[in-house]
């Protein structure tokens, strides 16, 4: 295992560890300035006040207590990405929800630059462009 893979996955396992500790300040600082984020209905945020926004509901506890749990996770050193699939957990004052999904993240040294969210559901997101 090459010391960026390595790198690439530590990084990742820190990006949910963020999450899961529900800390907003933690999660958008492993954004860069200019990072995308686009979430799974198709929302587009660039920056860190954007993303925090977008980030806000999940990581401020309005849709209760999270906890991502990954699945597999895929690194390619040569681009910096990884791919992610996770389960996430919500727990609503005991009534928990789980949703399953996978992330592409795009890592330009230890910044994300890219984060992209597909989520499973029931019926598809169609894009209009």
């Amino acid at each position: 295992m090459t010391d960026r893979r390595q790198e690439l996955l530590t990084l990742t396992d820190q990006f949910v560890d963020a999450f899961n500790r529900m800390n907003l300040d933690d999660v958008v600082s492993f954004f860069s300035e200019d990072a995308v984020y686009e979430d799974s209905s198709g929302g587009r945020h660039v920056g860190h006040k954007a993303i925090r926004t977008a980030f806000e509901p999940l990581v401020g506890g309005s849709r209760g207590r999270i906890r991502f749990d990954g699945e597999d996770v895929f690194a390619e050193v040569e681009t910096g990405k990884v791919l992610a699939s996770w389960r996430l957990n919500l727990d609503k004052d005991g009534d928990v929800s789980v949703i399953r999904g996978i992330d592409v993240l795009e890592f330009q040294g230890n910044k994300l630059a890219k984060k992209l969210a597909y989520m499973k559901v029931d019926r598809p997101h169609l894009e209009t462009d």
